[in-house]
């Protein structure tokens, strides 16, 4: 392969930008390490799978002192969810007895928890996100990663890092190439 020109240096590279990829990113920039994610497509507004928040989420958001600001996005709630089989009432699942903050699950477009989690890291200098950042390969010192090659709408671009991250989902270049 021919080496790429355009290189960028930091501590963690971070392949994709989906809730995982996007909640580590913002936690790792919180906590003053160096860290870019890279998401293939231009923009969070796409199908997911995942249009819920967990109790455990709501806890997380109160727990990093975002839960006020976390609660005026646009979601719904549920304590409890029922269902009617063969004329038979059937209790699903009663959120109501957790003893966490927000007892129950809530259901957001996923495109907007990307937001919210990617306005909140903006605010950290050492958080980069980079829109139409498609990995291609993975760059290999002896048998140790470090870095990655990218696709970018500026050409090709290198990002070495101390640690690479694969949280780009079922179809993962990262898990492909490693």
């Amino acid at each position: 392969m021919e080496p790429v020109e355009n290189k960028l240096t930091t501590t963690c590279c971070i392949v994709g930008g989906g809730p995982a990829g996007m909640m580590l990113g913002f936690l790792l920039a919180r906590g003053g390490v160096n860290v870019i994610v890279l998401e293939k497509h231009a923009d969070f507004n796409r199908d997911f799978r995942g249009d819920t928040i967990h109790p455990s989420t709501f806890l997380i958001m109160e727990e990093l002192g975002l839960r006020q600001e976390f609660l005026k996005v646009p979601h719904q709630e549920i304590e409890k969810f029922s269902a009617v089989f063969n004329d038979k009432l059937m209790h699903i699942a009663d959120f109501t007895h957790l003893a966490v903050s927000k007892s129950a699950l809530g259901l957001m477009p996923q495109w907007d928890f990307l937001k919210f989690v990617q306005e909140h890291a903006a605010k950290y200098e050492c958080f980069k996100l980079m829109m139409n950042a498609r990995v291609t390969d993975l760059v290999w010192a002896d048998e140790t990663v470090t870095g990655v090659n990218v696709q970018t709408d500026n050409g090709p671009l290198q990002v070495n890092a101390k640690l690479v991250v694969g949280a780009d989902g079922r179809h993962s270049v990262i898990r492909e190439k490693a």
